[in-house]
C-alpha cells in the first residue's frame, strides 16, 4: 500500500503554497506519482528550504522501479556513479550499493 501523494501534495500547495501550484501541475497531472516525481516535486516546494531538503535526504527510500529507472538514466546519460549520485543527490555508496545488488542486474 502506497501513499496518495497526488492527494497529499495538492492538499499542500492548496494550503501552504498556492503560488506553486502552476509549478507543479504537470506532475500532479499523472495518473500515478512515483518517487522521481515525489523528490521534484519537494525541490519546486521546498526550494528555499536548502536545510530541511538536506534533513529529509537521509530519510528517503526508493522502490524497485526507481532505482532501475536511476540506473537506466545512468546508462543513457553515460554517467559514472559520482555524476550520477550528485544528480540525483545520492550517496556515491548508494548508487554502487544498486549497481552490485543481483536483483538490479538486468539494468545492465
Amino acid at each position: 500500500m502506497i501513499p496518495n501523494y497526488k492527494k497529499i501534495y495538492t492538499d499542500l500547495l492548496d494550503r501552504k503554497y498556492p503560488e506553486k501550484k502552476q509549478e507543479c501541475e504537470s506532475i500532479l497531472q499523472k495518473q500515478t506519482i512515483g518517487s522521481l516525481d515525489v523528490i521534484r516535486l519537494n525541490e519546486i516546494i521546498f526550494s528555499n528550504k536548502h536545510e530541511l531538503l538536506k534533513k529529509n535526504h537521509s530519510f528517503r527510500s526508493y522502490d524497485r522501479r526507481t532505482v532501475v529507472k536511476i540506473l537506466k538514466y545512468q546508462q543513457e546519460h553515460g554517467l559514472n556513479n559520482i555524476q550520477l549520485a550528485s544528480h540525483f543527490k545520492l550517496s556515491r555508496n548508494t548508487v554502487t550499493k544498486w549497481k552490485n545488488e543481483q536483483i538490479f542486474c538486468d539494468v545492465e
